[in-house]
């Protein structure tokens, strides 16, 4: 009797301001709600008469068919005490320990103090949130036995005959076409779908049946089955999440400890737009062979660097089976115990991961768990690189540091977000419904709205998402969908672009014009092109030929035909590359191709013209006429020899700035070592070097260096005539002129430089040499100017000449 009476005491103590009940009253209990057989009440019905004492959960008074009750005796003095109160610790555990299907904690009592024969019986309702107790305490008091009986739905589910012991009852449990079940009871049970609807512990109904990466198979089994789609620029994973990528990167989809040897990878580029990127390709790289097989549009497999020629016959390759048919390219593989199918039809990949059921699978990448960070699926240890006419993932040292780099774009009026939206809400309506049991539209709604507010619905994407979920659904079930093609207005399924083989900087798509298929410019490669209104690059010219190369998808879009292009002489066309669809037109000495040479302002041009030309019996045209003139040109050589004569042979100069003193002179040689002197009567020929000296004298060279800051030649005695020619800039070389050498340059007192003898074209052929000079003070610094392009600015800024004014002198030539 030990645990009652404690509970009783400590029960007891917890009573607060009692409220007196009688006759028929409506108690508040929201403050510890009480859940009985599974339904949840806040208020109390308490009726008390001559012939009963009836607590009720809902709306009634006397007892009814729908009625929940707890029915006793009447009571002794026609009202009862009534209380809510809060749990202790021993109180909570006492009655867990007396009714262990109590899973919960308690939160609180309704509490009743009733007479009988003159002696208080406490009668508890116990709030354990889903789970509840009735317990009636003080019944040792009783001299005979007071019946409770206990009604759910108007029907008597137990009778309690309260007298001696303490009475503990679990008034929990679910309810499920009115049918009561006790905790741990399968109400409900489908073999077909492997669903139960479960009684659970804590009297809370739920279902069960298989994982959600998993299907029935019928008969209660379940097997994994997993499906991921990556359509456009979204993935879908395993669980049905949506994450979108936004650049032009290669990510994995699926890889982990439960494929150890498989990295699907799933490489994305931009097609019409260049700032939305779409699945471009596929990528199966086995890890333990280091293999790439690379499924591309036009339903085309590459092998590593090897295209593979393939037809609806399985063909095994590296432990890989590959088949393709009209929709698609399909490849198959076991590994650990589950078998992975990748099915692409050039828009759309579908991973479908099969195996035992029991437990989720170990699996990282955006199929695994489309939620993760977009930087922690991304591969920075590859990147694309043209492989023959595709685009083959190799490993390399680092990914291009361009794919992820952000663009813009100008808006596109044919984007229509509402008309869009109504569009891939058809996936809420039948036939599709019929898929709704097992496949959520939701991410396949959300993946299509997104896209199609982004990018234009061309070359098939305002089907591509229905596609996609039909395909899903036939996977999972054997529901065919009736119709949705024709209500969609949808072709039936076919690899996009069958066969067309585009390169790296293409894609395949339908030509606005036509409809038919072909290889058009990605947007980024083509823009540059586009913003100068070219089709290609510029003209390459040599001395005795020239070529001009031409984009071959910029030609597509523009409707030209290629083969209908040549040059002024109609037998030279041009040289389309296979890999590159880039298109080549040459001409030579050996064939001019109709060329054209002019002379002109002292130089020979060749021109020649791309064009297309109608054959006389052609009355009308279909296509752009096409004229591209392109052209080389050369400087024809002067024809006449020029020699110029020095007017001075050596000119010095008496320069006064500050405290220094010295004496400037400025002199020529035509040897290295200068020792032979350019005189008044020699001769100096046109491309002749010419070393140049720049000496003072009374100048200590302890303390002072002496810098050339400049040389420059005009065709007049002013240093600012009006044609000009820089030897020397900031104390270096001009870096156009290659025959600049400047030698000693702020080392000491003296300096030289050398260059090549020129003219200027078309003046008197006078030429006068200027050269401005600077002090630099040497200590503890160097008065060198750096010739580094990349430091000179700052090298420069140390140095700090002793004389504001600069010394300037001048030697003359004469032809």
């Amino acid at each position: 009797m030990l645990r009652p009476l404690l509970l009783l005491s400590a029960l007891i103590g917890l009573a607060g301001a009692q409220e007196t009940v009688s006759d028929s009253s409506v108690l508040d209990i929201s403050s510890f709600p009480i859940t009985f057989y599974g339904q949840k009440y806040e208020k109390l019905y308490v009726n008390i008469n001559s012939e009963t004492f009836t607590v009720c959960f809902n709306n009634y008074f006397t007892l009814e068919k729908s009625q929940d009750c707890i029915v006793g005796p009447p009571v002794d003095e026609g009202s009862v005490k009534f209380d809510t109160t809060s749990p202790d610790t021993t109180s909570n555990q006492m009655i867990r320990d007396a009714l262990p299907t109590i899973k919960s904690d308690l939160k609180g009592f309704v509490e009743f103090f009733v007479s009988y024969e003159g002696s208080k019986i406490q009668m508890l309702l116990g709030d354990y949130g889903t789970q509840a107790v009735l317990v009636f305490l003080n019944t040792h008091l009783l001299k005979s036995v007071k019946v409770f009986n206990v009604v759910v739905s108007g029907e008597t589910v137990s009778t309690l005959n309260i007298k001696g012991r303490p009475s503990y009852n679990d008034i929990s449990g679910c309810r499920h076409s009115g049918v009561l079940y006790k905790p741990g009871a399968v109400m409900s049970s489908d073999p077909e779908t492997c669903s139960s609807l479960v009684c659970s512990e804590t009297a809370v109904s739920t279902s069960t049946g298989c994982r959600p990466t998993e299907r029935c198979a019928g008969n209660n089994i379940c097997i994994l089955d997993s499906i991921c789609t990556v359509t456009g620029p979204t993935v879908i994973d395993f669980l049905g999440q949506v994450n979108s990528v936004d650049d032009r990167c290669a990510y994995s989809l699926m890889s982990g400890s439960s494929v150890p040897d498989l990295n699907v990878l799933a490489n994305f580029q931009e097609r019409r737009r260049k700032d939305v990127s779409l699945l471009d390709s596929v990528t199966l790289r086995l890890n333990k062979t280091g293999v790439h097989i690379q499924l591309e549009q036009g339903g085309r497999v590459q092998v590593d660097n090897s295209v593979l020629t393939l037809n609806s016959s399985a063909q095994l390759v590296k432990g890989v089976e590959l088949s393709k048919d009209q929709t698609g390219v399909t490849a198959k593989l076991l590994i650990s115990g589950y078998n992975t199918t990748v099915f692409f039809d050039g828009n759309t990949a579908q991973i479908r991961f099969t195996g035992p059921a029991g437990k989720d699978p170990s699996l990282q990448g955006l199929c695994g768990n489309s939620s993760s960070s977009l930087s922690e699926a991304r591969l920075p240890q590859y990147s694309a690189s043209n492989q023959s006419r595709g685009t083959v993932l190799t490993l390399c040292c680092v990914s291009p540091p361009s794919c992820t780099m952000q663009y813009t774009d100008t808006a596109d009026s044919t984007i229509n977000c509402n008309t869009s939206t109504e569009r891939c809400n058809l996936l809420k309506e039948a036939p599709f419904t019929t898929c709704h049991s097992h496949t959520d539209p939701t991410p396949y709604i959300t993946a299509c709205t997104e896209t199609l507010c982004n990018y234009p619905a061309v070359d098939g994407l305002n089907c591509q998402f229905l596609e996609a979920y039909a395909r899903v659904c036939s996977l999972r079930s054997n529901d065919k969908l009736v119709d949705w093609r024709s209500k969609a207005g949808c072709s039936p399924p076919q690899v996009f672009c069958q066969d067309r083989i585009c390169s790296a900087h293409e894609f395949c798509a339908e030509k606005t014009v036509g409809g038919e298929h072909s290889c058009l410019c990605r947007a980024i490669f083509a823009s540059p092109y586009r913003l100068t209104g070219t089709f290609g690059e510029p003209t390459v010219c040599d001395k005795n030929s020239g070529s001009v190369t031409l984009v071959g998808c910029l030609l597509e879009e523009k409707g030209i035909d290629f083969s209908s292009l040549h040059l002024n002489n109609q037998t030279c066309t041009g040289q389309m590359n296979e890999l590159t669809h880039m298109l080549t037109f040459n001409f030579d000495s050996s064939n001019t191709c109709g060329t054209v040479a002019t002379a002109e302002n002292n130089q020979l041009i060749y021109k020649n013209t791309i064009t297309t030309q109608n054959s006389s019996s052609d009355n009308i045209v279909r296509h752009n006429q096409v004229y591209i003139d392109f052209s080389c040109f050369y400087t024809l050589p002067d024809i006449k020899t020029m020699a110029f004569k020095i007017k001075d042979s050596s000119v010095i100069q008496q320069i006064v700035s500050g405290a220094w003193n010295y004496t400037l002179s400025i002199k020529a040689y035509t040897d290295a070592g200068l020792t032979q002197a350019v005189e008044l009567s020699t001769e100096v020929q046109l491309d002749q070097k010419i070393w140049v000296e720049m000496k003072t004298d009374g100048l200590d060279a302890g303390l002072v260096a002496v810098v050339t800051d400049s040389c420059w030649a005009t065709n007049q005695a002013s240093p600012n005539g009006s044609l000009r020619y820089d030897l020397i800039t900031k104390g270096c070389a001009n870096p156009a002129d290659q025959t600049v050498k400047v030698v000693g340059n702020g080392l000491g007192t003296s300096n030289y430089f050398s260059f090549n003898m020129f003219s200027f074209p078309r003046s008197s052929g006078d030429i006068y040499l200027h050269c401005k000079l600077n002090l630099c003070g040497r200590q503890n610094k160097s008065c060198a100017p750096s010739c580094n392009r990349a430091h000179r600015r700052r090298r420069s800024a140390r140095m700090k000449y002793e004389n504001e004014a600069p010394a300037f002198i001048t030697m003359a030539w004469t032809n």
